[in-house]
C-alpha cells in the first residue's frame, strides 16, 4: 500500500566536495604510511632561564715596575688604556639594541668604565657586584702578574701546568675562586629570570665559568680578548654555554 505525503528530499552532494574530500582521504592514507620525521630546531632559552652576555672589559693600562697599579681591596686596579675605550664604544654600538634587562660590574674600575657608554645608551644605572672581580693574585697583584708572565717566571709555568691559581704565593685557591663566581652568576640568574643581562668582567672570571660549565681544566678558556662577549645561559644551577670570546664586533 502507497503512502501519500510529504516526502523528504535528499540534499545534492556537491560533486567538488566529494572530491576534495577523497583526495583528502587519499593524501591521509599516503602520509599516514610513511615513517614520522624528526626535524633539527634553533635553540630557545628555557622558560624561566636567564640570559648572560658575559664582556671582558677593554684592554687596561700597562703595568710597569716603577709605577704599580692602585690596589682595591688588595686587587690591583688600572684604569683603561686608550685602546680600551675604543672597544667600550664598540660593544656599545654593538649591543645597543639588544633588550638587555640590566648591567653588571665589578668593583674595579675598568670593567665600570667599559660598561659606560652602552648603560648610557640604555639609560641603565650598572649594578656593582663586588664578587665578580678577578681572581686574586696575592704577591703578584698591582701589575706584577704580568712582569712574571712576559719573563716565563717559574711559578707561572708551574701554575699554568697544574691549573691553579694559588702556586701563586698568596693568592686565591681555585675552589674559592669557582665558588665566589658562579654564587655572582647564580645571583644575577635569580633576579633577572627571563630576561637578558650585560656582566662586564674579567678574563680570569670568564675562563673561571665557562669551565666549570662545561667541566674543563680551569684555565682552559684564559684566552677572552678584551672586549669580547661570551653567551651563557643559566637554568636553575645549570650553565649553558652558547659563545665564547666573540669578536666580530670589534673589527
Amino acid at each position: 500500500m502507497r503512502r501519500f505525503g510529504k516526502q523528504e528530499k535528499k540534499q545534492p552532494v556537491c560533486r567538488y566536495e566529494h572530491r576534495s574530500r577523497s583526495l583528502s582521504e587519499r593524501l591521509k592514507r599516503k602520509f599516514a604510511k610513511l615513517p614520522k620525521e624528526y626535524r633539527q630546531h634553533r635553540f630557545v632559552p628555557p622558560e624561566n632561564s636567564t640570559s648572560i652576555l658575559l664582556v671582558r672589559h677593554g684592554e687596561s693600562s700597562p703595568a710597569s715596575s716603577d709605577k704599580p697599579f692602585p690596589l682595591v681591596d688588595g686587587h690591583g686596579d688600572p684604569a683603561l688604556h686608550p685602546d680600551g675605550e675604543i672597544q667600550a664604544q664598540k660593544v656599545a654600538e654593538f649591543l645597543e639594541n639588544e633588550d638587555i634587562a640590566a648591567i653588571y660590574v665589578s668593583n674595579l674600575r675598568r670593567t665600570l668604565l667599559t660598561a659606560t657608554p652602552l648603560a648610557e645608551r640604555l639609560g641603565l644605572k650598572p649594578v656593582v657586584l663586588a664578587d665578580l672581580r678577578e681572581v686574586y693574585l696575592g704577591d703578584w697583584e698591582g701589575g706584577v702578574y704580568r712582569e712574571k708572565v712576559d719573563s716565563g717566571h717559574s711559578l707561572f709555568r708551574e701554575a699554568r701546568r697544574m691549573n691553579r691559581w694559588d702556586v701563586i704565593p698568596n693568592a686565591e685557591p681555585n675552589e674559592e675562586f669557582e665558588s665566589r663566581v658562579l654564587g655572582a652568576i647564580q645571583e644575577i640568574a635569580s633576579s633577572h629570570q627571563g630576561s637578558l643581562v650585560a656582566a662586564f668582567v674579567h678574563g680570569g672570571v670568564i675562563g673561571q665559568i665557562v669551565a666549570s660549565a662545561t667541566g674543563a681544566k680551569p684555565f682552559s678558556f684564559l684566552g677572552a680578548d678584551n672586549g669580547s662577549i661570551t653567551r651563557i645561559v643559566v637554568v636553575r644551577t645549570r650553565i649553558i654555554v652558547r659563545s665564547f670570546n666573540e669578536v666580530s664586533h670589534l673589527g
